[in-house]
């Protein structure tokens, strides 16, 4: 069969069974069922862009909705991990380098890894030579690695918005050895602004994007001499963004200082329900504090939107994170670009907070918060 006739329910039929597969926790019937397609004459990209990753994402959103467990989230991806690592040894995907060198990356402590190894092994079909770093790679291991065996482009993937000024570091980093950076990932934003922002020569929203941006040519890049993170975001000099990061964990330990009086459900936490609630009050501080760093609205508050549609899938309610951000605005009434953020995203609270108020099916269970995304 070629890759022309392949139809689309056929492709379907693949996500199917290698869903089946993941949420099984069969590693090797998942990669029977890749292995099979590609011996059938399936195109080696079409397994992993339009097989592999829909079934990724759908992982996600099972999760999100409370139809998967952390633990098979987690199951879910290693299996797809290692059947994409299988897949490169396979007869149909080997390709002689006849293109330029890319090093692909995760920023350091982004440990979403997929995102990543899928472009790498696109890029590797259509002929780049490709150094995979891997997952949560540090910025002076990541220049080092520039300056031992040099790249043509950098191709640096980051999931988390929170990992956002560690991909800035990154960025200028290895433009001040030479070498152009294309951003990718969810953490960029939708419409790449973020990538954008922080100074990076391209961004792609996939890895087929990808590789046609790289295929018209990323110029090489002539930073000015001392360039500095300030000088791509000025509003940090303020020190908003530092002070908040820095007062993390007293901010976290204040919040839940006053949890049982501005949330009466509190009171009656075991001591594991309490501990996940202060993990995750710590990430919502840590979202706060990328929002200051790229000093964007609907970072922080999309974030405290989306948290909570996953609390109102585990029948915990909305409402609960209020009582958060009254105290950090409390706490932070000082900071003028702080204060906006928290009003922008208590307003949007609000909005959902009656709504479900309204709604005869919203639960009135109020257990803890859950962890606020699969890697916690």
């Amino acid at each position: 069969m070629s890759t022309d006739t392949l139809a689309a329910p056929d492709v379907r039929g693949l996500q199917d069974q290698l869903w089946t597969a993941v949420t099984s926790r069969d590693e090797h019937a998942a990669a029977a069922v890749l292995f099979t397609a590609l011996d059938a004459g399936i195109d080696p990209e079409t397994a992993l862009l339009d097989v592999i990753a829909p079934v990724q994402a759908r992982v996600g959103t099972e999760w999100a909705a409370n139809r998967l467990s952390v633990a098979q989230e987690h199951a879910a991806s290693a299996i797809a991990e290692r059947v994409v690592a299988a897949l490169a040894h396979h007869p149909a995907v080997r390709t002689t380098p006849r293109l330029g060198r890319v090093t692909v990356a995760c920023v350091d402590q982004e440990w979403h890894v997929l995102p990543a190894r899928l472009l790498a092994e696109v890029l590797t079909l259509r002929g780049w030579q490709v150094d995979f770093l891997g997952a949560q790679v540090p910025t002076p291991h990541l220049i080092g690695h520039l300056h031992n065996n040099g790249a043509d482009v950098v191709a640096l993937s980051s999931s988390i918005p929170t990992r956002l000024p560690t991909a800035h570091a990154a960025v200028t980093a290895c433009q001040a050895v030479g070498v152009p950076v294309l951003a990718g990932g969810a953490a960029f934003g939708p419409d790449g602004r973020y990538a954008l922002r922080l100074g990076a020569d391209a961004w792609a929203p996939d890895a087929r994007s990808a590789a046609r941006r790289l295929a018209d040519g990323i110029p090489v890049p002539v930073p000015p001499a001392g360039r500095q993170q300030i000088d791509d975001l000025p509003h940090l000099s303020d020190q908003e963004y530092t002070l908040v990061v820095r007062s993390r964990p007293q901010l976290v330990r204040e919040v839940m200082a006053q949890m049982e009086t501005r949330f009466p459900p509190a009171a009656a936490y075991t001591e594991q329900q309490r501990e996940h609630t202060a993990q995750d009050i710590a990430h919502i501080v840590e979202y706060l504090g990328v929002a200051l760093y790229m000093d964007d609205d609907e970072l922080f508050t999309g974030f405290l939107t989306w948290t909570a549609g996953i609390l109102e899938a585990r029948r915990v309610p909305a409402a609960s994170l209020l009582p958060v951000l009254d105290v950090l605005g409390t706490e932070l009434k000082d900071f003028p670009r702080t204060t906006r953020l928290l009003g922008e995203a208590r307003s949007a609270l609000d909005l959902l907070a009656a709504a479900a108020g309204n709604n005869p099916g919203a639960s009135d269970d109020r257990s803890a918060l859950p962890a606020l995304h699969p890697g916690s």
